[in-house]
C-alpha cells in the first residue's frame, strides 16, 4: 500500500511539471476616433458629400501640383468613389448627400491603425466647372482627446476643367450639366480659385449669377479627437 501511494504521488509531480500556462491575453487595440464638422459658408454653392480619409503622412493635392485622377472625378463632378478607394487611405467617411449653403454636418471617422496619423477633408462647390474645398494631411498624432482644432478653407481650382461656366458643364443645380469629363482642357495643375465670373459680370454665356459666387472663405471645418 505504501509502495502505491508514493508512485501515484509521483505520477502527479510529473504532470505538473509538463503543465504549460496558457499566454496572455492580447491587449485591445486603441481605439482612435475624431468628429468633423463642416459648414458651409457660401450663398448659392451647395457642397458635395464631405468626404474625409486618414492615411500616413502624404498631400493628397497641392499648389501647382497636378491633380489626381481621383481628385479630378470629385472636383468636376462631385464623386468622391475614387478619392476614398486610394491605395493609401487607410479610413474614410462619406456624407450621404451635399451639403446646402448655411447649413453644417458632422462626420465621425474611427481607426485603429496606428499609421492612419493625417486626415484629409475635401468636398465640390458643385454650381462650378473644378473648384473645391478641404484641407489635406493635416496630422492628428498629437491631438489629445477632447482636443479641438478649426479653420476656414479657401477654394482651389483643380485645373483639370476650363471654367466657362457654359451649359451643360455644371453638374451643381445651377445648370444639371456633365460631371467628370476624361479630357483636360485647362492648365493641368491646382491653384487657388479666383472666383466665378457669372452673365451678371458680363460673361453671357455663363449659367452662373451673382448669387453663385464665393467669397473665401468657403467652410469652416472643427475637428475633435473623441478616443
Amino acid at each position: 500500500m505504501l509502495t502505491l501511494a508514493a508512485t501515484l504521488t509521483a505520477c502527479g509531480s510529473d504532470n505538473d511539471d509538463n503543465m504549460t500556462e496558457p499566454p496572455p491575453p492580447q491587449p485591445e487595440p486603441m481605439e482612435y476616433s475624431y468628429d468633423i464638422t463642416v459648414v458651409n459658408l457660401t450663398h448659392e454653392q451647395p457642397l458635395s458629400p464631405i468626404t474625409a480619409v486618414l492615411h500616413a503622412d502624404g498631400k493628397m493635392w497641392d499648389i501647382g501640383m497636378s491633380s489626381s485622377i481621383a481628385l479630378e472625378k470629385l472636383a468636376e463632378g462631385g464623386d468622391n468613389t475614387d478619392f476614398i478607394s486610394q491605395e493609401s487611405v487607410i479610413a474614410n467617411a462619406s456624407a450621404q448627400g451635399p451639403l446646402m449653403p448655411g447649413l453644417s454636418e458632422t462626420l465621425t471617422i474611427t481607426t485603429t491603425d496606428e499609421l492612419a496619423t493625417h486626415l484629409t477633408m475635401v468636398s465640390m462647390l458643385v454650381n462650378t466647372n473644378d473648384a473645391f474645398s478641404g484641407l489635406t494631411n493635416l496630422e492628428l498624432s498629437t491631438l489629445d482627446v477632447d482636443a479641438t482644432m478649426s479653420w476656414h478653407l479657401a477654394v482651389y481650382d483643380a485645373g483639370t476643367e476650363a471654367n466657362t461656366e457654359a451649359m451643360g458643364t455644371i453638374p451643381g443645380p445651377a445648370d444639371g450639366g456633365t460631371g467628370y469629363s476624361m479630357i483636360r482642357d485647362d492648365v493641368d495643375r491646382v491653384s487657388m480659385h479666383s472666383g466665378v465670373v457669372s452673365q451678371d459680370d458680363g460673361l453671357m454665356s455663363s449659367v452662373l449669377t451673382q448669387a453663385h459666387r464665393f467669397d473665401n472663405p468657403s467652410i469652416k471645418l472643427t475637428i475633435t479627437r473623441t478616443k
